[in-house]
């Protein structure tokens, strides 16, 4: 019925009001500068505290594994490269394409500085190094005592001194935030294996893969390797140019048709044993077959827990199960009571990145303006439970609470439902599961193969040379023009 005619018309929904937030985004890793991009697109104010001298989070190597008595942030060792595909690693929009320039690394699984060369390259493309607040360290987050839910953040920031850092002049800062997101990684917080006997007495050396570097210091040695994990794999394959034998333990799962291969590839050095169960006074390390070796150094290459000593929620958010588990978290991102204005972004293990902490940061930053509801919070509570039931009825160990293992299609379905990303080209996937296939088969070459199929060749040809391609070295060419104009006025 037309208006007038004695009906009132029906009434016209109106979209949500979008709000504009004060955030603080505690790292300025992959994660950190994922979220810190959503944010600002989302029209927030952000704020990024990066306790390093520069943005990249892991893939800032620090070629020092210790700074006087601080730890490295970085657990990158020299030889570390990609183990997923360039052409599957990228932003939705912003390519891991390859680069001309000192240092870069064009192949398909570059190494560690070409990762950070291409955080920094993002950081360029869309302005986001204002907004970081470097050799910031975060030591407390908690709720402000006020009826408003906000945050207040206290923040060290080095100013200068010796480059061990041990006595560097700090300034310490507290500031209010509406809210806060939590992207400080999963790499930073070694663990060590509680089932081996004798570690506190053996005086030789032991250290975990997150202290290792390079080979060098095992020249000559006998080394275990404990863990046969990426990490470990890796550095025992590094190990046996220099060390006069390594030991690879590790459990009846991890000893794969490739582990296997790579251990015959270099039986000349290389030894696979079982699980390390003791270490002796006398230097002997024996495994759970009873058999033993002497060892000058042993490696664990033993993962890496959660950790946030800086986060005060009163018991809301906890770090449980050796350091595995952290919640609740609905989805892995949002902790009921206190969503959305705490949020992590970065704590799946086993996903692909960076596209799904882009997805976890769209999510977020859309919660945090109002143009995405969560749900209830009782909801959001039952949904996390029933998650942790579902995994130990599927006999899932509960310290793999975090990791992803419903294949590439729940993960690409995740990043399209939360994040309002496009689905990933054929190619690309097809490429990603080719990948994960020759790497099943040889850890030493799977890097160094090529053996695309059509689709995969064509796809490359577009995704080098096509629109996007030219439109994003263009960006790129500009952001470096206006950097250097910036350091041309600053002289």
């Amino acid at each position: 019925m037309a208006a007038g005619d004695g009906e009132p018309e029906p009434a016209v929904q109106q979209r949500p009001q979008l709000q504009s937030k004060n955030v603080c985004v505690v790292g300025g890793g992959m994660a950190g500068l994922a979220a810190a991009r959503e944010l600002r697109r989302e029209g927030h104010a952000v704020t990024v505290m990066e306790q390093s001298g520069d943005v990249g989070g892991q893939w800032l190597y620090d070629p020092a594994p210790t700074r006087g008595l601080v730890p490295s942030a970085s657990s990158a060792y020299a030889s570390l490269r990609l183990r997923t595909p360039r052409e599957a690693m990228g932003f939705s929009d912003f390519q891991l394409l390859p680069r001309d320039g000192a240092g870069r690394d064009p192949r398909r699984f570059p190494g560690h500085r070409e990762v950070h060369c291409y955080l920094r390259d993002f950081c360029a493309a869309f302005g986001l190094m204002d907004a970081v607040r470097l050799n910031t360290r975060v030591v407390r987050v908690a709720p402000t005592s006020t009826a408003t839910r906000q945050w207040a953040v206290r923040s060290v920031r080095r100013l200068g001194g010796p480059e061990d850092g041990a006595r560097a002049e700090e300034e310490e800062e507290e500031a209010v935030f509406d809210a806060v997101v939590v992207a400080t990684g999963q790499y930073s917080h070694p663990v060590l294996p509680s089932g081996i006997e004798g570690a506190g007495e053996w005086r030789r050396r032991q250290l975990h893969s997150h202290l290792y570097r390079t080979p060098e210091p095992f020249r000559g040695e006998a080394v275990v390797v404990v863990g046969c994990g990426d990490s470990g794999t890796d550095i025992a394959l590094d190990l046996r140019r220099v060390a006069r034998v390594v030991h690879l333990a590790a459990g009846s799962e991890a000893s794969t048709p490739a582990v296997s291969r790579m251990v015959a590839n270099h039986g000349d050095v290389l030894r696979l044993h079982p699980r390390a169960r003791r270490l002796h006074a006398d230097g002997r390390v024996s495994f759970d077959d009873g058999s033993s070796v002497v060892a000058d150094t042993v490696i664990y290459c033993t993962g890496y827990g959660y950790s946030f000593p800086f986060l005060d929620t009163g018991g809301a958010v906890a770090v449980g199960d050796g350091g595995c588990v952290v919640g609740p978290l609905f989805e892995h991102v949002f902790p009921p009571s206190l969503a959305p204005s705490l949020s992590f972004v970065g704590v799946p293990r086993k996903v692909l990145v960076p596209w799904f902490v882009e997805a976890q940061a769209r999510w977020v930053a859309q919660a945090l303006s109002g143009r995405r509801a969560l749900p209830p919070e009782a909801e959001m509570v039952r949904a996390v439970e029933e998650h942790l039931r579902a995994r130990e009825a599927a006999g899932v160990p509960r310290k793999h609470a975090h990791h992803h293992i419903n294949g590439i299609d729940k993960m690409i379905e995740f990043m399209e439902e939360h994040g309002g990303l496009t689905p990933m080209e054929e190619w690309k996937e097809e490429l990603l599961l080719s990948s994960v296939a020759s790497m099943c088969d040889d850890l030493e070459t799977f890097r160094d193969r090529a053996d695309d199929g059509e689709s995969v060749r064509k796809g490359l040809q577009g995704w080098r040379g096509g629109l996007a391609a030219q439109a994003q070295h263009e960006a790129m060419d500009a952001a470096a023009e206006a950097e250097a104009d910036g350091l041309a006025m600053d002289d």
